[in-house]
């Protein structure tokens, strides 16, 4: 097998199809960016850039190599970006108040 072939296109050699449906996320307005310039980067849809991910967290694998983390790190910088994974669960909307879980139940 040749070695000069990244892994991502060797994987993507023999399709599997799958049903996708249309989806609302939200999600933080850096982040996005930082996504959708990844996956310009590598040439990919947004969507397929996030399946990759959510598949190798599945498998609790490190989705990205130390070139895509270097791009990380220069679009985080581009876009201000300066979440890391300690803000995971903590990120609330600026622009709704929230609800508390004891108004939610009632």
């Amino acid at each position: 097998m040749n070695s000069a072939i990244p892994k991502y296109t060797r994987a993507m050699a023999q399709p599997i199809e799958v049903e996708r449906v249309q989806t609302g996320v939200r999600i933080e307005k850096r982040i996005l960016k930082v996504l959708k310039g990844l996956a310009e980067y590598h040439d990919l849809s947004l969507g397929d850039l996030l399946e990759g991910i959510v598949l190798h967290a599945f498998d609790g694998k490190a989705p990205f190599g130390p070139e895509s983390r270097e791009c990380i790190a220069e679009l985080k910088k581009i876009y201000g970006l300066d979440l890391d994974s300690t803000a995971s669960h903590r990120l609330r909307d600026a622009r709704r108040p929230r609800v508390s879980a004891r108004r939610r139940s009632s």
